[in-house]
């Protein structure tokens, strides 16, 4: 392979986007300030130099052979002088606590993705991508260690139910020094996103599957050209989607504290503003952290998936409520017609037996029941209905006929499911969406991002209402590109305003409505089928890895000739049309369940990812069980 060259214009455009950043964050100080402010701003602007030169020099070079076998010291020394960086930074915001947020922000996390960024522009090495000039930082990155042998079914079962209820313990842990008047930016999203409102589990998978989308949408534009075919480049993808779901954690935290998790009033008089909303990011880092750690033990040391088992407990819980809770609907209000209790099944029991015919008919009873209640008989309805769609299209598969090469008489099947790649693509859409919506209302009332050029509500050349539009005091969009690609939350949404003939509340007409609908289930649909697509070419269930699986076993299709080229040709006829087909139609009932609603506010989408989730679950736990009790079974699923 041709040695690569560092590219020049990538360095370029890197190096006035993060120095340009700086600057226009500390242009008040730099410009128009007093001579000691001038001075101050200037020392934290240069600082960043020395910070992401250093970066870039430990993640580029190794130390000496001497140096780094020095006991305890010599393998440390690198990130050990990085963290007594950072603390000098830190310390410097504890002195000027007008300061902490630049040298926190700006320098310390922003310059440490810059200096990444530059050192893979550098890279002149002569492998597939330039992420191997990350190779140095994937190699020492912390991480769950694989089991080096078989790990028994009973031990992985405990392993995931304790993770389970570590997760659900995290949920309860409230963040310390938060104000009441609070909001959450991902509320429209918040079953999906598998986190509790308010709790260090406030950010749940959406840094993971943030960094798991950028990372498949770069290898599948190409702009990474990494083989995951190739045992290295695959190692590699994994390692820096690990180093980006860390970076990607305070990206999430940051911005909601500044402007949404505003902190209580006791902790800015104990510490200040700037070490008040820090000692809140590093709240959400520490739970978001610890998400990924234990996402990261199920998939190793348990069943299944960590981020599915999490998604899967949240709208369980969620579902649960909603049809059986007893509660009623407006907390600290005895139960009454105007009041029944907020479960569905008790609301319907309740009413039919305290309200007369006369309640039922001139006070709109019946509409309450079906359709106004907080957790209707059509949202049950929709439900179960979403529960058996979705079972029927689980079980739905295509079956190849298999036979072995050597043993007469020995047949089987490979099982190419309907949902091919599982529910996988509906979490990475839903993730993408919640993201902009984030974004976009940051955009319109953040206090520095609104003032961002074209972006920001009272920037210049202010277009931010083409991207989003947000009441006072609200987080979900009410006009612009993020309200027509929102989701589309029950019939109350869309099919009472067309049944009445009147608008929303927020003033839309009938059309603008449908155009909404039609909007968000196209992106469901076409965004599923995308990154069903590069799920599949990530994840070795490709035409070509399932010939090499196959072809391990001694398998064979009938009638052809024992070859991978050959079986790996047969297996394109119907892996690839199955793919996407399988991205389009989860992606075209999870919008569609979302039209209909669901109990418990659970969302469409995160019923229908619970209901898949918990059949998957299922039947791995029987694979488990199948190559306990025949070991035989293990080196065909690749578990050894």
């Amino acid at each position: 392979m041709v040695e690569r060259r560092p590219n020049a214009i990538g360095l370029a455009i890197v190096a006035t986007v993060y120095w340009g950043a700086l600057f226009y964050w500390l242009r008040g100080d730099l410009l128009d300030g007093a001579a000691d402010e001038q001075t101050r701003a200037l020392k934290m602007f240069l600082v960043s130099f020395p910070y992401v030169g250093y970066i870039m020099w430990t993640t580029m070079t190794d130390l000496p052979e001497n140096i780094r076998e020095i006991p305890y010291i010599g393998r440390a020394l690198k990130p050990v002088l990085w963290l007594l960086f950072v603390i000098a930074l830190a310390y410097w915001g504890w002195v000027d606590e007008a300061a902490v947020g630049f040298l926190l922000v700006g320098v310390a996390l922003l310059g440490l993705g810059a200096a990444l960024a530059l050192t893979c522009l550098l890279y002149t090495g002569t492998e597939s991508s330039r992420l191997y000039g990350m190779s140095r930082l994937v190699d020492v990155y912390p991480s769950i260690t694989k089991p080096e042998g078989h790990v028994r079914f009973n031990q992985k079962l405990w392993t995931t139910i304790l993770v389970l209820i570590i997760y659900f313990m995290m949920t309860n842990v409230m963040i310390y020094g938060v104000s009441e008047s609070t909001l959450d930016i991902f509320s429209s999203f918040r079953a999906i996103m598998a986190g509790a409102a308010g709790s260090i589990m406030h950010l749940g998978i959406g840094p993971i599957v943030t960094g798991s989308i950028i990372m498949q949408l770069f290898a599948g534009a190409k702009i990474i050209n990494l083989d995951m075919q190739d045992s290295g480049d695959k190692q590699l993808y994994q390692g820096v989607q690990k180093l980006l779901v860390l970076f990607m954690i305070p990206i999430e935290s940051i911005p909601q504290v500044y402007g949404f998790l505003d902190p209580s009033e006791s902790l800015i008089i104990g510490f200040g503003i700037g070490w008040a909303n820090a000692i809140i990011v590093a709240q959400l880092f520490l739970g978001s952290y610890l998400v990924f750690l234990l996402d990261e033990l199920v998939s190793k040391w348990g069943i299944g998936s960590g981020i599915s088992l999490f998604i899967a407990a949240g709208v369980a819980q969620s579902t649960f409520v909603g049809t059986l809770s007893p509660l009623p609907t407006v907390k600290g209000v005895p139960l009454s017609f105007d009041n029944p209790p907020s479960g569905a099944l008790p609301m319907i029991f309740y009413t039919l037996r305290t309200a007369t015919n006369s309640q039922l008919v001139s006070q709109n009873g019946f509409e309450l029941i079906l359709l106004n209640h907080a957790n209707p008989v059509a949202a049950l309805v929709s439900s179960i209905i979403v529960f058996l769609v979705v079972a029927f299209a689980e079980s739905s598969k295509l079956e190849l006929p298999l036979t072995h090469g050597k043993v007469r008489g020995h047949r089987g099947q490979y099982p190419i499911r309907l949902i091919y790649a599982s529910n996988i693509p509906v979490i990475l859409m839903a993730a993408l969406l919640a993201n902009v919506n984030m974004f976009t209302l940051l955009f319109w009332s953040h206090p520095v991002l609104s003032t961002v050029p074209i972006l920001g509500r009272n920037g210049a050349w202010s277009k931010a209402h083409w991207f989003g539009a947000y009441e006072v005091g609200a987080t979900t969009p009410s006009d612009g590109f993020a309200w027509y690609s929102s989701m589309v939350n029950g019939v109350g949404d869309w099919l009472i305003p067309l049944l009445n003939q009147t608008g929303d509340a927020y003033g839309h007409s009938l059309s603008q409505i449908m155009i909404h609908v039609f909007v968000y289930v196209f992106f469901m649909t076409a965004g599923s089928t995308v990154f069903a697509k590069f799920w599949i070419e990530t994840t070795n269930m490709g035409a070509k890895d399932v010939a090499k699986q196959i072809e391990r076993t001694g398998m064979q299709i009938p009638g052809f000739r024992k070859n991978p080229v050959v079986l790996e040709r047969i297996l394109e006829r119907y892996i690839p049309p199955v793919t996407l087909f399988s991205g389009a139609f989860v992606g075209l009932l999870a919008s569609g369940a979302d039209l209909l609603g669901t109990v418990g506010n659970a969302t469409g989408t995160g019923l229908l990812l619970a209901v898949g989730i918990i059949l998957r679950t299922y039947e791995q736990i029987q694979k488990e069980q199948a190559m306990e009790m025949h070991p035989v079974l293990r080196e065909f699923f690749g578990a050894d």
